[in-house]
């Protein structure tokens, strides 16, 4: 399907918490939200993505060109919006790493909340966007997904070997309480996990899928012999097989839940 990936919208943003000194919040007072949706003039399911550390590279951006292309509103908020100015994209570099590692943990979890909040409120009102939604992401950004899929208009979830959920070390003070509230986790939700990934080792996974079980939660779990960011399709640890069969399983659960 031919898709349209030239749009973006500004959604106003207040930042929560009080920034670090070397970390100070873009002047803009917008969260840039980059959209991917077919070219056909219609109205499509949205799925909400979020990137890794990154923000909207352009392996995030071709990821969201391929959800798009089988007939989703995808809408992907830069995540670090109140601390780099609108379209900025850190290097996958060790510069970009230590950035984006130093903002994930100076940014307060509630203000992740809010903008995922801000972000599914602009991506159900956009006149491309049935009102239908889900969530995905990866690594950072499927622990965001995650969070964001508690609220309760999140049919589906897809989170690709999401980063500290086990450990709860997201966002200012390393204290979040993903764990704690899985018990509010409603909507279905695909865990995805590489077995060679250093971040998220089979103790973590193990935590992680216990907590689950013991909540009840409506959880699919898939687990591959890839490493930490197989999907990302720059660099060596990319794995094309792996990322046709995970995603071919993320949009059968999203043509199912999101239908109608």
């Amino acid at each position: 399907m031919i898709i349209r990936s030239d749009e973006f919208i500004d959604i106003p943003r207040i930042a929560s918490g009080t920034p670090s000194d070397d970390a100070m919040p873009s002047p803009g007072g917008v969260m840039r939200t980059h959209l991917f949706r077919p070219a056909v003039e219609g109205r499509y399911p949205g799925v909400l993505l979020f990137s890794e550390i990154y923000q909207v590279t352009d392996p995030i951006r071709r990821l969201a060109a391929y959800v798009a292309g089988h007939g989703f509103c995808v809408a992907v908020p830069e995540v670090y919006h109140e601390y780099e100015q609108p379209g900025t994209v850190l290097r996958y570099d060790a510069a970009g790493t230590d950035r984006g590692n130093a903002l994930k943990v100076t940014k307060p979890v509630p203000a992740f909340d809010e903008d995922a909040v801000a972000a599914l409120d602009g991506l159900a009102a956009h006149p491309a966007c049935t009102g239908r939604l889900a969530t995905m992401g990866v690594c950072l950004g499927g622990h965001l997904a995650y969070r964001a899929a508690l609220d309760p208009r999140v049919a589906a979830a897809a989170c690709f070997y999401a980063t500290d959920i086990h450990s709860g070390t997201l966002g200012a003070g390393k204290q979040d309480d993903s764990l704690a509230r899985m018990e509010e986790l409603k909507a279905e939700t695909l865990f995805i996990w590489g077995r060679q990934d250093l971040h998220v080792p089979f103790a973590a996974r193990e935590t992680i899928r216990a907590r689950l079980e013991a909540v009840g939660a409506n959880y699919g779990w898939l687990e591959v012999n890839g490493q930490h960011a197989f999907l990302r399709d720059e660099g060596p640890r990319y794995d094309p097989a792996l990322f046709a069969q995970t995603l071919n399983a993320v949009i059968a659960l999203f043509n199912r839940t999101l239908a109608g």
